[in-house]
């Protein structure tokens, strides 16, 4: 048994996160959890609301509420989201929490110690009719670079080269579409990034099985133009954690907060804290702390490529320069974009099918599957509600659902109730063995390497074997000269279900748990042979014939979900 850590990239508080943030981060990462949970390892899967910055100020003023109410009242819908897609955190944290406050004011305390931050008198972007310095995200204009029109003043979304407000052509405020813009000098700290790129570039080197995407993206953000640049950590803002030195006021910095992408990040070791004093762990630090115990931790981050650069590059900064014996990431996992009918979902815009409306309209287990067996991993995936028709129609209805049904109500009509007794295994259940055995093999190897298509085709190459088991051997035609071997036959149906609920769990942990409980089973070990597992249940087992497992999506609802969610979310 191994111990694993794994975080997925924490969601921003202002508003409700679009299918397309579930399957670049949360979803994949439970797939992993719930994997290695049911290989017997130790898990701490950590996630948590993102809730600083002037996003949540805007958010919160636009609902009329004060921030931290607006942000404690989002938590709780996000939490309820989570567990309607049955997202298994053993703790979903917050960033705002008293833990992340004291632990973020201690790291900056300790990187100035080590000599990594510097005081900057900078010049930042005022803006006249908002009445306010403007952060980076909030100033849009054209990329000197390449020419994206909708560029941010922290990076451009379509070339990724990073960038300083200052740099774009014909700046305007987000806030409010004001170009009387003026630069004015204000006081920040700054992290000395630069000092660490030698000792970051190493450790990036070293990670030779890291996905190509995620080296590819920290690595041109180390080396183009004028490489890896120290980073500004303080904003001039009313919400976010206050800026001290540890436990010291910080002179000069008074009003100030850290940036959001500086504490962010360290809420993943804070939602540990909070997990132990909610009382639902003990001993966080055996997972944080290389001096502690975490040198026998794996730890595995999940996240879409926009948030790549800040977990290869600023907050392994943040670890490494702390010098304090923290626990480094061994594995980041990291998604392209899902799109949306021809274009981008877009949660600031509006556009695409959103979590809650997604459960509004099918079963949670329906998205889960359809989303991980098209995880954008090596290139861009497009949602259509053709292809979500046809493959959920097709894998779920036809292929599982359908095997379920005809087994377990053909043995009710012969049998009755109980697995049959009788009949000798011949060259077909020695066939199905034999393919279960390489297939549950490559299942296994593609779960490990967090090959999420794959796994998922595998897993369905798992159900097919079991129909064309069914197809080949024909049970209800072997009853009618020979009731014993159509036993047999049965027996062996009735044991895949068992072994589908097992195999589906994380993909699809709902239904799982239904055919678990219909076949009357607690022991769910993963297999270790075809063999055993197709004997697991015996003659005289109990079982109940399981109601339909999945509806199939019909074209009227496909035509009208088409137009309900065209791309334009009200309100």
């Amino acid at each position: 048994m191994a111990r694993h850590l794994i975080t997925s990239a924490i969601p921003y508080i202002n508003g409700i996160k679009h299918l397309g943030n579930l399957v670049g981060s949360q979803l994949p990462a439970d797939l992993y959890a719930r994997y290695l949970r049911a290989r017997g390892h130790e898990v701490l899967f950590l996630c948590a609301t993102d809730e600083h910055g002037t996003p949540a100020e805007l958010a919160a003023a636009k609902a009329g509420k004060p921030v931290a109410d607006y942000c404690a009242e989002m938590h709780d819908v996000q939490a309820r989201i989570a567990d309607g897609f049955a997202l298994s955190f053993d703790h979903f944290g917050r960033s705002s929490s008293a833990q992340n406050r004291a632990l973020t004011q201690a790291f900056a305390g300790r990187l100035a110690d080590q000599g990594l931050i510097r005081e900057v008198t900078e010049e930042q972007v005022y803006s006249v009719t908002d009445g306010r310095f403007l952060p980076d995200r909030y100033i849009e204009g054209t990329c000197p670079n390449c020419g994206f029109a909708d560029a941010r003043g922290d990076q451009c979304d379509n070339c990724t080269k990073q960038l300083d407000p200052t740099d774009l052509i014909n700046p305007r405020s987000t806030i409010s579409g004001a170009t009387d813009l003026e630069v004015r000098t204000t006081k920040h700290l700054y992290l000395e990034q630069s000092k660490l790129k030698g000792q970051l570039a190493d450790w990036i080197a070293s990670k030779a099985d890291w996905p190509v995407l995620t080296t590819s993206i920290a690595k041109k953000w180390l080396n183009d133009g004028d490489g890896l640049q120290d980073r500004g950590i303080t904003r001039d803002l009313d919400w976010g954690i206050p800026v001290k030195r540890g436990t010291e006021d910080w002179p000069g910095m008074e009003g100030k907060v850290f940036y959001v992408w500086f504490d962010a990040p360290i809420e993943y070791i804070a939602c540990a804290q909070e997990w132990v004093d909610a009382g639902k762990g003990s001993d966080w630090e055996r997972w944080w702390r290389t001096d502690k115990g975490a040198d026998d931790v794996r730890y595995t981050q999940f996240m879409g490529k926009d948030n790549v650069p800040f977990h290869t590059l600023s907050f392994p900064a943040t670890i490494m320069g702390a010098d304090d014996n923290w626990k480094l990431v061994d594995y980041i996992k990291s998604f392209n974009y899902l799109n949306y009918d021809g274009g981008q979902f877009s949660t600031s815009r509006g556009r695409g099918v959103f979590m809650d409306q997604a459960l509004d309209i099918l079963p949670a287990d329906v998205w889960r599957w359809w989303l991980l067996s098209h995880a954008p991993e090596s290139s861009d995936a497009e949602f259509t509600w053709e292809a979500f028709q046809q493959d959920v129609n097709k894998d779920l209805a036809d292929v599982l659902g359908n095997f379920v049904s005809r087994i377990t109500k053909f043995c009710r009509s012969k049998f009755g109730e109980t697995v049959p007794e009788g009949g000798i295994a011949g060259d077909a259940e020695a066939a199905l063995t034999a393919e279960l055995d390489s297939r549950l093999a490559a299942y296994a190897q593609h779960m490990d390497a967090i090959e999420v298509r794959k796994a998922a085709a595998e897993l369905r190459a798992i159900w097919v074997a079991g129909n064309e088991y069914l197809q080949s051997t024909a049970p209800w035609t072997t009853f009618k000269t020979d009731p014993e071997q159509a036993a047999c036959q049965v027996r062996h149906g009735l044991n895949l279900i068992r072994l589908y609920a097992i195999l589906s769990a994380p993909f699809i942990p709902d239904m799982a748990r239904i055919m678990a409980e219909a076949m009357n089973v607690t022991d769910l070990d993963w297999p270790e042979d075809a063999a055993a597992a197709l004997t697991a249940l015996p003659a005289g087992h109990a079982f109940v014939v399981p109601e339909n497992l999945f509806t199939k999506i019909t074209d009227d609802q496909r035509a009208d979900w088409s137009e309900r969610f065209a791309g334009i979310r009200e309100g």
